[in-house]
């Protein structure tokens, strides 16, 4: 799958153009809608970003799990090259220390990161702040030609590049879940 990002002005033409999408086969996981005005992204019925999706959260915390790896294998190693651990006291207050330390730097990575606009949304920031959208879809190789013959019908959508996209499971995943919860009471 291929993640391809387009800009607009208008949510009207964005709403066309997920109808239209989703009337030749691509599901509504494969779309998103990225904007600051969420209130009318909602009333549209888009697809929009979740709210802690926008920010950097889940790429900060992995990025402070590695360190609060490193830094937990620095107190065991502390731990053992010391002495401390023939203690009366032994392991236990190493390994508990170890995973304080674990947990205290992923949550200060996500505490960074919550602050953080993602990072795969950061070159659209001038972009959302004068109002513009940003409109982007997975697609798969055959959905290709579909997304291709729309924008040639649709100027208001200008291309903006193009990404990695999410796993095909994924899609797949929210699909069935989607399923599931429209047939079950």
């Amino acid at each position: 799958m291929k993640r391809h990002y387009y800009i607009s002005d208008s949510l009207d033409e964005l709403s066309t153009v997920q109808r239209e999408l989703t009337g030749q086969g691509i599901t509504t996981p494969q779309i998103h809608v990225l904007s600051w005005d969420d209130a009318e992204v909602a009333r549209r019925e888009l697809n929009e970003v979740e709210a802690v999706l926008k920010k950097d959260v889940v790429n900060s915390m992995n990025r402070g799990a590695l360190i609060g790896v490193m830094a937990a294998l620095g107190v065991l190693l502390f731990g053992f090259v010391s002495g401390f651990t023939n203690s009366a006291l032994g392991w236990m207050p190493i390994i508990f220390l170890a995973i304080v330390m674990l947990g205290f730097c992923t949550w200060l990575g996500g505490f960074y990161g919550i602050q953080e606009p993602h990072h795969q949304f950061k070159r659209f920031q001038q972009d959302l702040e004068k109002g513009r959208h940003v409109f982007f879809v997975d697609l798969y190789p055959e959905q290709e030609a579909i997304m291709d013959d729309l924008v040639k019908r649709k100027p208001g959508l200008r291309h903006a590049g193009d990404d990695a996209s999410v796993p095909s499971w994924v899609v797949q995943f929210q699909n069935r879940w989607r399923n599931f919860v429209e047939v079950m009471p």
